[in-house]
């Protein structure tokens, strides 16, 4: 299969360690792109929710994958997110064309681009950071729940529903929260002379424009690999947005030896044999 050129690819909320990450699926797309830049935009690993009991192979195939991407000589900027906060106190750490940062800004095509998480605006996370990782702990749940549910619905014949965006729907709190995270950004945005401000953290995909009196931005969003499965894509001057479709990665060459979600539950690692894995694919 032809691997797309993508000068710009941004992926964040991964959650690598929680039962709710679709890892094999994020795979699939990593295996068919071939980036110049690879922006890993916060929440990659999730180590806030991070268990020695759960660490599947295909979560160990993705950091495998990204250290491939670094070995190929493509830049690999990791910004740190809420859930693998602990990281940013290395903040400015770089091992060849890794690089481990707060915030990043691109210059593409004579524009200036934000790359940053966008916990910063999650007035929970500044106030209650608690009440922040029971929200964390409970949403891990309700998507392992959901992913029961819609394996039951598949196995009839029925359509497949998110549990969460039906209770973001039903709460207007939560799209005043979404919708005030947005204008906060682009606002920001604007006040610091930037044509893009690129974000994660909400878990909803977004490419709009916002203007406001002192001038206007473009507002970005790669959204999730939990449920969205999206990404941001920057290629001949334009962003798109990118939405993994099951139809368009089935019964290929990008299947071989990615285990079946059976398989996958029963391939869980140690920490220790992680951290080997880890030193070991830094060693080659």
């Amino acid at each position: 299969m032809n691997k797309r050129n993508v000068d710009v690819v941004v992926i964040s909320d991964v959650h690598l360690g929680t039962y709710g990450c679709h890892a094999k699926e994020l795979l699939k797309y990593l295996k068919s792109i071939k980036p110049k830049t690879l922006i890993l935009n916060g929440d990659i690993i999730d180590i806030w929710q991070f268990s020695k009991s759960y660490w599947p192979e295909s979560h160990m195939k993705i950091i495998r994958k990204l250290m491939k991407f670094v070995s190929e000589g493509v830049q690999v900027h990791y910004l740190t997110g809420n859930h693998d906060e602990m990281l940013r106190k290395f903040d400015g750490m770089e091992m060849g064309t890794f690089h481990l940062q707060n915030k990043l800004i691109l210059e593409l095509d004579g524009k200036k681009a934000w790359f940053f998480h966008g916990d910063v605006f999650d007035v929970t996370m500044q106030h209650s950071k608690w009440l922040a990782k029971l929200g964390a702990v409970g949403y891990d749940t309700l998507i392992l729940i959901n992913s029961f549910v819609n394996w039951v619905l598949t196995a009839f014949g029925r359509e497949k529903m998110s549990f969460s965006k039906k209770i973001k729907a039903k709460f207007k709190d939560a799209v005043k929260f979404i919708n005030s995270f947005e204008q906060t950004a682009a606002e920001l945005a604007i006040e610091k002379g930037y044509e893009y401000v690129v974000c994660g953290h909400i878990h909803q995909a977004e490419q709009r424009e916002i203007a406001t009196e002192q001038g206007k931005v473009t507002y970005l969003n790669s959204g999730d690999w939990v449920e969205s499965l999206t990404a941001l894509e920057y290629q001949d001057k334009n962003w798109t947005v990118f939405k993994y479709e099951y139809q368009h990665f089935t019964k290929d060459e990008l299947d071989e030896g990615i285990l079946s979600d059976a398989e996958d539950l029963k391939s869980k690692l140690d920490i220790n044999i992680l951290l080997q894995n880890i030193k070991y694919e830094i060693a080659q």
